[in-house]
């Protein structure tokens, strides 16, 4: 083809794009302009717009009145657009062309608006996304978010009509310019979107920004719209944003992971377990399925932590918790309940095949020897929903009461004892001792009124005979101990001083019997004083004492009234603490007015508590209490009753 020929070919080409402008933006014509042709030295051909002769107005104002009125208001646009901040108006040098002007203030608040309550990232790219489609008029957006392990961007695409493409990068790819990007943290810009291989995709400029993050670059954003790189540094800001976020989510994501798990065993720690519980409760009770806890305990943990150290103690718990997991289906959860307790939650479970995994477990751990330890052993507690407790902190006690007891019977047994909350009696004496335990133990985490709980439990039972009606007294006092540690193991020494001091006074063998019980129960009433009064070391405020005198009404009329085989012991429980002068409480009585079995109940409360540590100080000699009550004899205490216990204290055995 000759020179000529190729040069009427573009000068046709040209004529043609002019003419697809018919309307020109200034004098509003509808005719295209006519081309002028103007061959230059070097032969290239330029084209001039000569547009038909306006006549001038013969002044200014005539001029503006001339005007079209949208055309005032397009020059305005343009002036005021000149004027503003790159960064944010997108500044266009030649809007005559038709080039789209981006509101960078509108456009900010259109993306803080996005990423508000966004939980998820990929719901921040859907978002980021549709305002991009919506304030930028671009054909498309991608993401691409970098992963150190597998050393390759993840990358993800939207299409403005809906469609969406997946792909990796691999950091090896070097020659990709998304990668280009990622490495020299530097924008790409593109002529054309031919690198991404994307069939049917509009082809458009494209331009490739890095996500920034206190200076490290965590993955890219993709824009594909012509004339973007106007507003490079609008679009810049837009991507560091969305990268803060990004950062942002990762850490309170990562966070919460290190907070929910323990990082010895890799389970869930305590509260993360109980959030699970929580949950897989309500699925349970709405599906109406059945559910169990297993809960393991190390045996001897305290003894290989004492002789062998911490780092053997570690040892043992990631064995067991690693038999767990292996052991454990996938549907079940496990957690690290306590120390040295990991507790299994396993979902629409009953109680029978819950014990058929435990067996498997501990069989398992019997065949894992560990230096200087042997075989693990391990105490086992299981209950279930709803069979034991619909509560979930009923469950957890339940199931740890269970553990204790199969700690107490495996150590008689040498191996591994398996024990639901269905397997044995609440008042029997292991059962209340374990529960004592538990409640001593978890006290201050509960968030139910287990004390409550007992006392109803406490009368509504039937008292079938005398033994039955001293276990179940046994159970009240227990809670008690656990409720406040300070004078465990006082109500049964109290219990035993007043029995001996009784036979001493030469009373019945009948009301010996009594006076042992009522002596049992005297302090029944602390299991509705509050903890912070109950186990406080300093001395009580003029409010608390008023709430610690309570205590005698309280157990009368709470526990023992309600009860009609107990309220004979009324008496003792309730005066117990008021003195011969009169100064005691609650009724102020003296004298002959206190009953005989309280006044013995009040000398043998006082002694013990002068023989007993107590945290603010050491346990008396007998000879210094013996004084005690000698000096105080006729006006805190009965006289006669103080000497026929001095007389037998010696052989009474101290220890406490």
């Amino acid at each position: 083809m000759t020179k000529e020929a190729v040069e009427t070919q573009k000068l046709n080409k040209a004529k043609k794009r002019v003419e697809k402008q018919a309307t020109n933006p200034i004098s509003g014509l509808s005719k295209a302009p006519e081309l002028k042709v103007r061959k230059s030295a070097s032969n290239v051909l330029s084209i001039e717009q000569q547009a038909p002769k306006i006549q001038e107005p013969e002044n200014k104002q005539q001029r503006n009145e001339e005007m079209a009125p949208g055309l005032i208001a397009t020059i305005n646009t343009f002036n005021a657009n000149k004027s503003h901040n790159r960064l944010y108006s997108g500044y266009a040098s030649n809007p005559i062309a038709g080039k789209t002007v981006v509101n960078g203030n509108e456009l900010a608040n259109a993306v803080c608006s996005a990423l508000k309550n966004r939980t998820d990232i990929s719901e921040l790219f859907v978002a980021i996304h549709n305002t991009c489609c919506e304030k930028l008029n671009s054909i498309y957006t991608g993401f691409g978010l970098y992963h150190e392990t597998s050393r390759c961007i993840d990358f993800k695409l939207f299409s403005k009509i809906g469609g969406t493409y997946s792909s990796k990068i691999f950091q090896s790819d070097s020659e990709n310019p998304i990668m280009e990007c990622f490495t020299t943290q530097q924008p790409v810009i593109l002529k054309d979107n031919k690198f991404l291989n994307i069939p049917y995709l509009k082809n458009s400029e494209t331009i490739i920004l890095p996500l920034m993050s206190i200076d490290k670059c965590l993955g890219i954003m993709l824009l594909g719209r012509n004339e973007l790189v106007n507003n490079l540094e609008l679009l810049g800001f837009i991507a560091n944003y969305c990268g803060l976020f990004i950062h942002n989510f990762e850490l309170i994501e990562r966070t919460a992971k290190y907070a929910n798990t323990d990082t010895l065993t890799g389970m869930y720690t305590h509260r993360g377990f109980q959030e699970v519980l929580s949950a897989e409760l309500e699925k349970a009770k709405t599906n109406k399925t059945p559910l169990s806890i297993i809960m393991f305990d190390v045996n001897n943990i305290s003894k290989i932590n004492r002789e062998l150290g911490h780092a053997k103690g570690d040892e043992v718990i990631k064995v067991l918790a690693e038999k767990i997991k292996q052991s454990a289906r996938n549907s079940d959860i496990a957690g690290r309940y306590g120390g040295d307790e990991i507790a299994l939650i396993l979902p629409n479970t009953n109680t029978a095949d819950a014990k058929y995994l435990a067996e498997y477990i501990t069989y398992c751990l019997s065949c894992c020897f560990i230096d200087d330890v042997g075989p693990v052993k391990v105490a086992v507690g299981i209950s279930t929903y709803p069979d034991c407790s619909e509560n979930q902190e009923k469950l957890l006690i339940l199931a740890e009461q269970a553990m204790i007891i199969s700690q107490a019977k495996g150590y008689k047994e040498g191996m591994s004892a398996i024990i639901s909350s269905s397997d044995f009696n609440f008042w029997d004496d292991e059962a209340l001792s374990s529960f004592a335990q538990v409640i001593s133990k978890r006290h201050s985490q509960l968030g139910i009124n287990y004390e409550e709980e007992l006392v109803q439990k406490f009368n509504t039972s039937e008292v079938k005979s005398h033994n039955h009606l001293k276990e179940m007294v046994t159970s009240l006092t227990a809670a008690i101990d656990a409720k406040d540690p300070y004078t465990k193991g006082h109500s049964t020494s109290v219990s035993r001083y007043s029995e001996a001091l009784a036979r001493a006074i030469n009373l019945p063998e009948e009301e010996v019997q009594r006076i042992a019980l009522g002596a049992q129960l005297h302090d029944v009433g602390k299991i509705g004083i509050p903890e912070n009064v109950l186990r406080k070391t300093d001395k009580l405020s003029d409010e608390e004492w008023e709430i610690m005198k309570q205590h005698p009404t309280i157990g009368a009329e709470k526990v023992l009234e309600p009860n009609p085989g107990l309220r004979d012991l009324i008496p003792m429980v309730k005066y117990h603490h008021e003195k011969i002068d009169g100064t005691g409480y609650p009724m102020g009585l003296k004298g002959d007015e206190i009953p005989l079995e309280a006044r013995i109940i009040s000398v043998a409360d006082a002694y013990h508590a002068l023989v007993s540590d107590r945290p603010y100080r050491k346990g008396m000699p007998v000879e210094k209490a013996c004084a005690i009550l000698k000096d105080g004899a006729g006006k805190h205490w009965d006289a006669d009753l103080v000497r026929h216990f001095i007389a037998i204290a010696p052989s009474l055995s101290t220890s406490v």
